[in-house]
């Protein structure tokens, strides 16, 4: 990203430091940005923060995790749903297997990333807290489940949009396979190109939900 698009508008503050938020100008329209860290309690306190704040639309971008081998690195996913195999969630709505995007969103996501042509997939992720305990069998379950990709925020996100009764959508970008017998790191040398590339498409997806 070019310097200079940026102009930081707050700080966030946790134990491990501060939390720039960042507004850019895009289209005419101000958008704000925050990096909300790793992991379903950080992301979903520091999303908290910003509804207090005054946002009332969002879509979260990041990497991920495939659990089909078939989805190259740097696939734009939208993400309909995802398994809740993570805590945060459960403070905020009623438990439940599995929780599910907005269709009016996900309707008003494809429609700007067709409109941009940005092509994409769209499917079921799982949201897990322990990366080091994607097991063989929890793989499998998840696949069987329907599931395409694993991260670390989404199924709390969606909690805390529902719970404050605000718009949220997410897109993530397709990153290491963990569906074989062995982590496949998947690097390639333009993965910095890959996230800028999630990260535009979610600012044409923001200004349209």
């Amino acid at each position: 990203m070019k310097k200079g698009l940026l102009k930081k508008i707050s700080d966030r503050r946790s134990e491990v430091g501060l939390y720039p938020v960042y507004e850019i100008e895009y289209k005419a329209v101000k958008v704000a940005i925050l990096n909300p860290g790793l992991g379903a309690p950080s992301a979903a306190g520091f999303y908290e923060e910003l509804i207090a704040l005054g946002v009332r639309k969002t879509i979260a971008c990041g990497s991920c995790g495939v659990l089909k081998r078939e989805i190259p690195r740097g696939e734009i996913i939208v993400v309909q749903s995802a398994i809740r195999d993570e805590g945060t969630s459960y403070h905020y709505l009623e438990p439940s297997h599995e929780i599910t995007v907005d269709a009016e969103v996900l309707e008003k996501i494809e429609a700007a990333l067709e409109a941009s042509s940005i092509p994409y997939v769209k499917g079921k992720t799982w949201t897990t807290d322990a990366f080091y305990r994607e097991t063989k069998k929890i793989v499998k379950e998840r696949i069987d489940e329907g599931c395409i990709t694993v991260e670390m925020e989404a199924s709390a996100l969606m909690a805390v949009s529902k719970f404050r009764d605000v718009v949220f959508g997410q897109l993530l970008s397709s990153g290491d396979d963990v569906s074989g017998e062995e982590w496949d790191r998947r690097f390639h040398p333009e993965s910095a190109s890959h996230k800028e590339r999630v990260f535009w498409a979610a600012i044409e997806c923001c200004l349209r939900i």
